[in-house]
């Protein structure tokens, strides 16, 4: 009997082309998009289309293309709780989150799998540019090998038992190879251009987002040493390394090192106020079995990995301490450990 795969398909070119590969391979497969959200969720005009929508036409097209079975899983409620609400919360908090990484880990790699197992399927198939790979009966998540697409960074809170039930058919394609199947094939989204933004987030402006769920309140700028040197609109309109759009003249470049959202300040520095060697890590997971003595480590998704030395600690908190100072280090966003192509493992930086 044929092993049975749910394949998760967001309308976009990744998951068709992951799903067409996965029924040549010819395993038993089943189709499903994932409404995540709302209008009303997302401060958007009930009146309008949702998105979400159009992308589940599109994928169930493609389905219907390839003669196999589609559904949607209305999985508003939890994507509302663990991926908005946790985004909403964490920029209150001075953070910078990255949902992206939660919406894998809550919802795809958590809710999905039990629906999957529900459903008896064996597998869960996602067009993620990433490898699994099996050594001495531990799973092991790699790199996927088109360099400029590779997404392990934000899978690296995935469990031993789900990678040994993940497959993911574009690991070793590039970009362009997939899309060259989906024209060969005729899907109506071999072209459709990637998605740049946070889903929810839909003009790219986190701090107009936020707004709708609490009132901005204007603060002062500080420097380093703690001196007011000016006032600003809300520390949810800041991110770290940012330098435009302070609304003020300072003489000199100023950027955003810092926040505080209990004394409501944003501190700002010179460029060299911004870097860093060291961070901590915080609910911090584990894929290999340990961490090398030296090891490579990214602290945001496009960033190239840095030569670093890391430590574990009690309570999953790691310390690590690169070679050479990074920029911007921001706190929310996640550190991920590479032993070459190899995910070590990740958390959230404090």
């Amino acid at each position: 009997m044929a092993k049975k795969a749910l394949i998760a398909m967001s309308g976009g070119v990744d998951s068709a082309v992951a799903a067409f590969l996965t029924k040549a391979q010819g395993l038993d497969c089943i189709g499903v998009t994932l409404r995540l959200f709302d209008n009303e969720d997302i401060g958007e005009d009930n009146q309008k289309a949702c998105c979400a929508l159009e992308d589940a036409i599109i994928a169930e097209k493609v389905a219907d293309r390839m003669g196999i079975p589609f559904y949607v899983f209305n999985l508003t409620e939890d994507f509302k709780e663990q991926v908005i609400t946790r985004f909403v919360n964490e920029y209150l908090d001075g953070a910078t989150p990255n949902p992206c990484i939660d919406c894998n880990r809550f919802i795809k790699f958590h809710r999905l799998f039990l629906r999957a197992s529900q459903l008896g399927m064996d597998y869960l198939v996602t067009g993620h540019y990433a490898q699994v790979e099996e050594d001495n009966g531990r799973f092991l998540l790699k790199k996927g090998m088109d360099s400029t697409k590779d997404q392990s960074y934000v899978l690296y809170a995935m469990t031993q038992d789900q990678l040994s039930r993940s497959i993911f058919p574009l690991g070793g394609l590039t970009k362009t190879e997939v899309r060259k199947i989906a024209s060969q094939h005729g899907f109506d989204n071999a072209e459709k251009p990637d998605s740049q933004d946070i889903c929810f987030v839909r003009d790219g402006d986190y701090a107009n987002f936020i707004s709708q769920y609490t009132e901005s309140v204007s603060g002062d700028f500080v420097d380093i040493n703690g001196h007011i040197i000016g006032r600003h609109n809300g520390h949810i309109r800041y991110t770290i390394g940012q330098r435009k759009g302070l609304g003020m003249a300072f003489g000199k470049p100023m950027y955003v090192c810092a926040k505080d959202p209990q004394a409501n300040t944003v501190t700002l520095s010179d460029n060299e106020g911004l870097y860093s060697r060291s961070l901590y890590a915080k609910d911090f997971n584990m894929i290999t079995s340990s961490i090398p003595a030296r090891i490579k480590a990214k602290i945001r998704y496009n960033q190239v990995e840095q030569w670093a030395v890391a430590r574990q600690l009690e309570d999953n908190r790691v310390y690590i301490e690169f070679d050479q100072a990074q920029r911007a280090i921001a706190k929310g966003q996640a550190v991920v450990l590479y032993d070459g192509d190899v995910v070590v493992g990740g958390g959230t930086i404090e």
